[in-house]
């Protein structure tokens, strides 16, 4: 029998979470609700959860520290944030620490679906055909099918699921200059919304993991006016 995708919804208005409760589970999904991170947590631990819906403003651990905490805690696991109408910031503070996705409050629920959907197939999605199944660039082993990144000691750098869906995006194509409409629709599977920093947001903390500095790009290099471009030369590794 197919395995039911695991939704867990956290917010504290207890309206919000039965009615996306009820929808959802109406949709074929098994569906579990927390009121905050105390229980958040607690389901976590009870359970294997496939994604969170996570709202950032919550008393107590608001959304963005949860985030932060899992991510430091080495869990991949999906995250979308619920956002205030027009809180840009707390969407790019939310993709910095690693969320996968965000919804701006006030939304339709179809709109959710759509998205956990999406972030969902590329959760499970294997790598794009015509691709080997590790490659090797700058020192880096890429394990497009595990979803790992580890350098050339055999250590491993924790990707969120966007973060790795990124670099896959470079590394299937390297030497091309690719902008922000395109690398968001091919790393995150939607059209880009106007003046979203996403992707931005993304390269920077993808630099972070993969650069030797951070502050003078080499690998990820950022073309004025055109988008970004991934430099380094792309071979073909060994499976392990």
């Amino acid at each position: 029998m197919e395995r039911t995708e695991h939704i867990l919804v956290v917010d504290d208005d207890a309206e919000i979470r039965n009615l996306l409760a009820r929808f959802l589970s109406d949709r074929g999904l098994r569906v579990s609700t927390a009121a905050n991170g105390r229980e958040m947590l607690a389901e976590l631990a009870a359970s294997s959860i496939d994604l969170i819906v996570l709202d950032v403003m919550m008393p107590g651990e608001d959304g963005l520290t949860l985030t932060r905490n899992l991510r430091a805690n080495k869990s991949n696991v999906s995250i979308i944030m619920l956002t205030a109408m027009g809180e840009d910031m707390d969407r790019i503070i939310g993709l910095e620490m690693g969320a996968d996705d965000y919804l701006a409050k006030p939304f339709n629920p179809r709109e959710l679906l759509a998205r956990i959907k999406a972030v969902l197939r590329r959760s499970h999605d294997p790598a794009p055909e015509n691709t080997n199944d590790v490659v090797m660039f700058a020192g880096w082993n890429l394990d497009l099918n595990a979803r790992a990144l580890s350098n050339a000691q055999g250590e491993n750098c924790d990707l969120s699921g966007g973060e790795f869906e990124l670099l896959q995006v470079f590394v299937t194509h390297p030497g091309r200059v690719l902008n922000r409409d395109q690398l968001l629709d091919m790393a995150r599977g939607r059209d880009a919304q106007p003046f979203d920093r996403a992707i931005d947001v993304q390269v920077s903390r993808l630099r972070k993991k993969i650069e030797p500095d951070a502050k003078t790009p080499t690998l990820i290099k950022t073309v004025r006016g055109g988008g970004y471009i991934f430099t380094p030369k792309v071979e073909a590794g060994a499976s392990s």
